[in-house]
């Protein structure tokens, strides 16, 4: 797949840009948009850039994070504190984010989003109000492994890393997690199935398949 260079801020202008146009697929009031990727691709700051550049353009957005939405510590660590099956398949509380993300977008929703559940350092609920996001407002999601939930999304971008990229970037002591990521790569293949494929390996310089 060719891909261009293009700087960060041009990304999240151009990212906002289409998202200007696209309707939801379900029918429904707002548009869900996934930024997927390792903790070491940061997809958290590409999606506070599209919704910044949105903020501009006149478009509401919401900014949610995967990380918002943990499981408690009991049950993520059951199998102990680097058992890569947990992080795979239990650590994100996937039916927390239908139930208080996803259907209150949908069709018939009422846009009252909650933005987080759990802090994974105190291991309590975070206790934060609803957010009303308004209708023709844009929800973007940040997290890894988003593309394997069959999530409602209109838009997908994945931020891919190289195996030597993700292992550099990747803290040591989260170097455990890693094999989790090359699972996700054969199952779900999110570069080949993503909209938009931004590649992340050098932080200065990105390039996207436009």
């Amino acid at each position: 797949m060719r891909l261009q260079a293009i700087t960060w801020d041009r990304l999240g202008d151009r990212l906002a840009e289409r998202l200007l146009d696209l309707e939801p697929t379900d029918g429904s009031a707002w548009t869900c948009v996934a930024l997927d990727g390792a903790p070491a691709a940061h997809p958290g700051d590409l999606a506070e850039r599209v919704g910044e550049a949105l903020r501009v353009r006149g478009r509401p957005s919401l900014v949610v994070g995967t990380e918002g939405f943990l499981r408690p510590a009991s049950l993520r660590l059951e199998y102990g504190h680097q058992d890569t099956e947990s992080y795979y398949n239990g650590w994100y509380d996937t039916g927390a984010l239908w139930r208080e993300v996803f259907d209150p977008l949908g069709p018939g929703g009422d846009g009252r989003v909650l933005p987080d559940l759990w802090d994974p350092v105190t291991d309590r609920a975070t206790r934060s109000p609803y957010v009303s996001l308004p209708p023709g407002g844009v929800l973007l999601l940040h997290g890894p492994f988003l593309l394997r939930h069959w999530f409602p999304f209109d838009l997908s971008v994945h931020l891919v890393l190289t195996p030597g990229a993700l292992r550099r970037r990747t803290p040591e002591s989260e170097r455990w997690t890693l094999p989790a990521f090359e699972r996700y790569d054969e199952e779900t293949d999110p570069s080949g199935t993503a909209d938009v494929l931004v590649r992340a390996d050098d932080p200065r310089h990105p390039a996207w398949n436009g």
